[in-house]
């Protein structure tokens, strides 16, 4: 539930994110992640990119979520024009993920695509804690609008509790769902089967 955020940062030297112990987004309580975002943004040059569930959901043909990220990369890339750039590898072949973000690209920079880059390199680190900030305050307003909504991830409880109340009570899923989402989905289909058996 809730947008994809995508995030880039840029900076000449990793030392301060060193100093400040940045580690990969999901290593941080929450306080300590905003407190760090406001630290990482007013020392580097940075953009963020929100897919919305929509855009997710509307994807076409052979068009994949790893193809939607691909293309976010490749936009802040453009927009960042780094020297060298450290990109968290989405797809399974880290080669095959190098070869169609470079053809996504304008840009030329120097590229290291690996698997779980936000562990090994710090700048990658800031970029998810950035990312990670900005979907909490989403998904925040989000809560303000529908009520208690929890993270928006399948494994939360609290989110998949909304939905299961939210579709027994109106038929359908809330607004910001991915309908393309397989919980949601699945969720949707248990109701209206649920519903057909107490029918008959």
């Amino acid at each position: 539930m809730g947008p994809l955020v995508v995030a880039a940062v840029m900076v000449e030297d990793d030392r301060l994110f060193r100093d400040w112990g940045v580690r990969d987004s999901k290593l941080h309580k929450p306080e300590e992640r905003e407190r760090l975002a406001e630290l990482i943004k007013a020392h580097s040059s940075w953009k963020v990119v929100i897919i919305e569930p929509g855009s997710i959901d509307e994807r076409k043909g052979s068009t994949s979520l790893n193809t939607l990220e691909i293309r976010a990369f490749a936009w802040l890339l453009d927009e960042l024009q780094p020297h060298k750039a450290y990109v968290d590898a989405c797809d399974a072949s880290e080669r095959h993920f190098k070869a169609a973000l470079t053809r996504a690209m304008k840009v030329r920079p120097e590229l290291v695509c690996e698997h779980k880059a936000d562990l090994n390199y710090p700048v990658v680190s800031a970029a998810s804690i950035v990312a990670k900030v900005r979907r909490d305050e989403e998904m925040r307003r989000i809560g303000d609008e529908l009520g208690e909504v929890g993270s928006g991830y399948s494994s939360d409880p609290k989110t998949r509790a909304f939905l299961e109340n939210w579709i027994r009570e109106k038929g359908d899923l809330p607004p910001y769902t991915r309908r393309s989402w397989a919980t949601a989905k699945d969720m949707l289909c248990s109701s209206k089967t649920s519903k057909l058996s107490d029918w008959e």
